[in-house]
């Protein structure tokens, strides 16, 4: 999250050299440069009064003054190795911003990740609609030099069960692997589904990672 923040999502942050988070219509994500005291403390003033922010890293952070973990919670970091390339057409389509509310209800229904009223803002999405419904998405979400993380994807439960989620991963692959990119993404280590699927879409597992959420005392 530092090093997006830092580098190519910098329009998207707010903080200073010692931390950082995404706006708050965009993110909850938000780290600090080290474990250093300055920092954390610089993180802390990011966490805001009515909500929590989240941290997800390699290895165990410690709590910034002032705030407690009401999540701990263990999650895996996949990187792409091979992707068969699939290219829009058909029934993907590229989304736009007036179907963002559409993006922000499914993802409310269906829980992905966080996604707020502008994280379609991070990268370009793309869906699968049904009568003009939008039933399944997938898109970009941290940038940083030379990779790009596949984020968002999800599917509404009457459309279950059609290969969107695996067909819409790849697309959204596809198009970072372009760029010269590599694509990688997260997910929770419980949810061994969606590992399984990306594993046969071509990821690999590079390592563990610690998801923190962080509100006020």
């Amino acid at each position: 999250v530092w090093h997006a923040l830092s580098t190519r999502l910098a329009t998207f942050a707010e903080g200073d050299g010692l931390a950082r988070r995404f706006r708050r219509d965009v993110n909850v994500f938000g780290a600090a440069r080290d474990d250093e005291v300055a920092s954390l403390e610089a993180l802390a003033a990011l966490v805001p009064a009515e909500g929590p922010l989240v941290l997800i890293q390699a290895g165990e952070s410690p709590l910034p003054p002032g705030t407690v973990a009401t999540m701990q919670t263990e999650g895996v970091q996949m990187v792409a190795e091979s992707i068969v390339p699939l290219e829009v057409g058909g029934r993907i389509v590229e989304l736009t911003a007036a179907d963002a509310p559409q993006m922000l209800a499914l993802a409310t229904l269906t829980q992905p990740g966080p996604f707020l009223p502008r994280t379609h803002e991070l990268g370009g999405f793309f869906g699968v609609k049904e009568q003009g419904r939008l039933v399944a998405m997938a898109g970009e979400r941290m940038k940083l030099p030379g990779f790009t993380e596949v984020s968002g994807v999800c599917t509404h439960p009457d459309a279950r069960g059609n290969g969107f989620a695996g067909d819409l991963s790849r697309v959204v692959a596809t198009r970072i692997s372009a760029r010269g990119e590599t694509p990688f993404l997260h997910a929770f280590a419980t949810n061994i589904p969606a590992i399984r699927l990306y594993e046969a879409l071509g990821f690999r597992l590079r390592r563990g990672m610690q998801v923190t959420m962080l509100t006020r005392v």
